[in-house]
């Protein structure tokens, strides 16, 4: 709100001054210099939402979406464009909640898996192939990693990828359950 409402703002000044500030000799002023300002000043914005989280997992790109739409809203109305702007804002709204459920429900059943980080800390008696061919029975692995820690210990860290029904929670207890195991991490790497 606080970036349609400044978006706005400047431009309603940048309409106004052109008109208001015209003296004769000066009439070439451009009344839309400053909107077309803001949306590089935002886009600037918008690509500080934008993380790498670890895994090469992308996070902020609707975040910034948005920043950048809200300035065109702001713009749009700024510039008297009313009609358009509450038009383009239905759409967004709509666009953001509705688009996702729909292309989740018909689309790929690809989209609707997440995957989850899964570290395990074990005593050196853990048969791994057993645990890793039960964990594969009702998950896809996409990344192993298998490391001594020290103390007779290993750990393993695993990337899976689960239907997205499949809670976290139960994740957990299933990794729990298996024999020898002294700790269980879980971690949903899916937004």
């Amino acid at each position: 709100m606080v970036i349609s409402v400044a978006s706005c703002l400047i431009t309603m000044v940048s309409v106004e001054a052109a008109s208001t500030l015209a003296r004769p000799g000066m009439t070439n002023m451009d009344p839309m210099r400053l909107a077309a300002q803001i949306v590089s000043g935002v886009g600037f914005i918008g690509a500080g939402v934008i993380l790498r989280r670890n895994n090469d997992v992308i996070s902020g790109l609707t975040t910034a979406a948005m920043v950048w739409s809200a300035s065109a809203l702001g713009i749009a109305a700024g510039a008297g464009f009313y009609k358009e702007a509450f038009t383009a804002a239905g759409i967004i709204i709509l666009a953001v909640n509705l688009v996702p459920l729909a292309v989740r429900a018909l689309g790929p059943s690809k989209l609707r898996e997440r995957d989850v980080s899964v570290c395990l800390t074990f005593d050196r008696s853990a048969e791994l192939d057993g645990m890793l061919a039960s964990i594969r029975s009702d998950h896809q692995i996409k990344h192993t990693t298998i490391k001594d820690i020290g103390d007779g210990r290993m750990q393993i860290r695993l990337v899976l990828s689960s239907g997205e029904l499949y809670p976290t929670t139960s994740i957990y207890e299933e990794m729990r359950r298996f024999k020898n195991v002294l700790s269980v991490e879980v971690e949903n790497l899916s937004s």
